[in-house]
């Protein structure tokens, strides 16, 4: 693609994307045709989110990374615009804000843990970013504990930083997972699948046993059944639910409930 020129965003929906590709965003009504840019805040109702694997250039939007280009219709509010972002088989995962992610404690210093999420560099915890903890009131977090959470800061300046609280202080859901359980890690492009809306693979699998499970977006997955037996079921299913059809997963979830 030649310096300065690009296509249309919304005909690259659904195709192939290279890194150097650049993307031209719609024109705003009223902004007597000049082209929407991201992080524009004046007009909430035309904003556009930029995702994984698409950087602002003063053009629109410079590709980062080969994949497939997706777009999420606006679903009203702030994000009015939708959203666009790359979905490729990517291994390594990139710490983004937002994403709620699994981490392991590897170490304590001073007021901060350190977490391996599984990027280039380890996060950071602070002690007071659980619900209710006070100075005197700390969490018990040893080495070695799995850490549910959300980054508040990610970018490729800073150190990634986590936090198990939500903007208006709940845990909703985060913080230390139990001790019993089996943690795994399986491909992002898996895990974006699982946290679809009405995932079938969740629904099936919710069918055959009762069990918890905790989805990180930098591809980890903790799992917990009633029995060890079970447990190891669910995990082996997830595994190869990456490659199995559909049919051929109903087919192994039809024996598994026959036993």
């Amino acid at each position: 693609m030649a310096a300065g020129r690009g296509v249309e965003v919304e005909t690259c929906v659904g195709q192939v994307v290279l890194p150097g590709d650049v993307l031209l965003l719609p024109a705003h009504p009223d902004e007597d045709g000049e082209r929407l840019r991201l992080g524009v805040s004046a007009a909430p109702r035309g904003r556009l989110l930029c995702g994984p694997g698409l950087r602002r250039c003063a053009a629109g939007l410079l590709v980062t990374k080969c994949g497939l280009l997706r777009h999420r219709q606006a679903g009203g509010g702030a994000t009015a615009g939708g959203a666009y972002w790359v979905d490729s088989q990517q291994k390594r995962y990139v710490p983004v804000k937002g994403d709620h992610v699994i981490g392991i404690v590897t170490a304590r210093a001073g007021d901060v843990f350190k977490l391996d999420v599984g990027g280039s560099e380890q996060a950071s915890l602070s002690y007071l970013a659980f619900e209710g903890a006070t100075k005197r009131n700390r969490p018990n977090v040893q080495v070695g504990d799995l850490i549910y959470g959300q980054f508040l800061v990610a970018n490729k300046d800073m150190e990634p930083e986590m936090v198990c609280i939500d903007s208006s202080g709940r845990s909703s859901g985060m913080g230390i997972i139990g001790q019993d359980g089996f943690l795994f890690k399986v491909s992002l492009g898996l895990i974006r699948k699982l946290l679809a809306p009405k995932c079938e693979i969740i629904q099936e699998l919710s069918e055959l046993y009762p069990f918890e499970l905790v989805l990180g977006m930098n591809g980890r997955i903790w799992v917990k059944a009633k029995t060890v037996q079970q447990t190891l079921i669910i995990v082996n299913i997830l595994e190869a639910c990456e490659y199995m059809t559909a049919e051929q997963r109903k087919q192994a979830l039809a024996k598994l409930s026959g036993n």
